[in-house]
């Protein structure tokens, strides 16, 4: 890893962050996911509840199995709507890796009744991804998962509790080449109302 995260600004990881779907054979250490893991805990929780559970795939067979899941899930959820060859060419591929080649998955987990847990997981998520960047590694939220990764015998085999689902699944790995940056949006301000000037001679 090239990053030190002591010496990474806010603004740069920030700034430098963007979704990779590349990744360089080599695996992460498991020092770098302790880490991102002690990271992500330090997010904002609502009533100081730390809903949060994690597990950690490192396991290529494994990701392999809950990647044709997720694919099944998605042919199953088209079937529902118009299928067409724009929505069905990815994972239509004989080669289909829903999770891009990259050698670790970290799932963010909550109990199921929690009524913020779910928005607790994205801030600690939101920690890992930034963190991840600091230390030279890439990220990208695999949301077509998700389906997979509930289900009772992934779940089961996950170690992930009847009582608990999946929120966040995030792959991470080492970035192969540089990721390009992505323009976004400058903010939609609905409203921005102020005080200022009530009362005051213009």
């Amino acid at each position: 890893m090239s990053q030190c995260l002591d010496n990474m600004t806010l603004r740069r990881a920030i700034e430098g962050r963007f979704s990779v779907r590349t990744f360089a054979p080599e695996p992460v250490t498991r020092e770098a996911v302790q880490t991102l893991l002690s990271m992500a805990v330090r997010a904002p929780t609502a009533m100081h509840v730390e809903p949060w559970e994690f597990v950690v795939v490192q396991d290529v067979a494994m990701l392999k199995r809950i990647s044709d899941k997720a694919r099944d899930s998605m042919h199953a959820m088209m079937a529902e709507f118009h299928r067409t060859a724009a929505n069905t060419t990815l994972i239509d591929q004989t080669e289909f890796d829903a999770f891009h080649g990259a050698s670790t998955l970290i799932v963010i987990c909550a109990p199921i009744a929690g009524r913020f847990a779910q928005a607790d997981c994205w801030l600690a998520a939101q920690n890992l991804m930034l963190t991840a960047f600091g230390i030279g590694l890439g990220t990208c939220v695999i949301g077509m998962s998700l389906s997979a990764l509930n289900l009772p015998e992934v779940k089961q085999e996950l170690g992930i509790p009847s009582e608990s689902q999946a929120v966040a699944p995030i792959i991470v790995g080492i970035p192969c080449g540089e990721v390009p940056a992505v323009e976004r949006k400058p903010p939609h301000v609905l409203a921005w109302r102020s005080s200022e000037g009530i009362g005051s001679s213009q």
